[in-house]
This record gives structure tokens, C-alpha cells and sequence, in this order.
């Protein structure tokens, strides 16, 4: 197993809300695997989002309601962005010590 400093964020909470670690040496097994793939997808709908968002903002007759919404869509999806960030910045710090 790895060790406590380079434990993998994963891009999903537990069920309170908490962080959740993956501890593998194995970065191409199944749990590594999904969790590249779940950050992909992460990464590909807030790519999407944001192209919405600008439509959204450019439009002078979208109502409060429809701003709440986008928002409330952009707020997650930032979220989920500065896991995956967060993650593999943690990653890439851990694989420079280790060069």
C-alpha cells in the first residue's frame, strides 16, 4: 500500500460529504481506472457547462430563476474541477519527490 502522504483524492465524496482516498500501488487498477475515467467525465461536462453558461449570460431575456439554475449547475461542476485538480496536483507532486 502506498503511504499516508500519497493517498489519491478521488473524485467523489462519502456519504457525509467527506473526502474519499484511494491507497493503491497499482495506478492501473480498477478503482484507479474509474476514478480517471469519473474525472474525465468530470472535466467533459463542465467543458460543456461552461459553453451553456456563456449562452445563458448572453441571452438579455433569460429570467432569475434560469440564472439561479446555471449557477447552481457551475457551482458543482467548479467544485468537481478543483478536485480533479487538487488530485492530480497532489499526484504530480508525489511523482516529482519520487524522480
Amino acid at each position: 500500500m502506498t503511504p499516508q502522504n500519497e493517498l489519491r483524492l478521488l473524485p467523489w465524496s462519502g456519504p457525509d460529504g467527506k473526502p474519499c482516498y484511494l491507497s493503491t500501488d497499482d495506478n492501473g487498477g480498477y478503482m484507479s481506472r474509474l476514478a480517471d475515467n469519473i474525472e474525465a467525465a468530470q472535466l467533459g461536462m463542465a467543458t460543456d457547462l461552461l459553453e451553456r453558461a456563456a449562452e445563458v449570460l448572453g441571452d438579455q431575456n433569460v429570467g432569475r430563476d434560469d440564472l439561479r439554475l446555471m449557477l447552481t449547475e457551475v457551482t458543482r461542476a467548479l467544485r468537481d474541477v478543483v478536485r480533479v485538480a487538487a488530485s492530480r496536483g497532489h499526484l504530480l507532486a508525489v511523482s516529482e519527490l519520487q524522480s
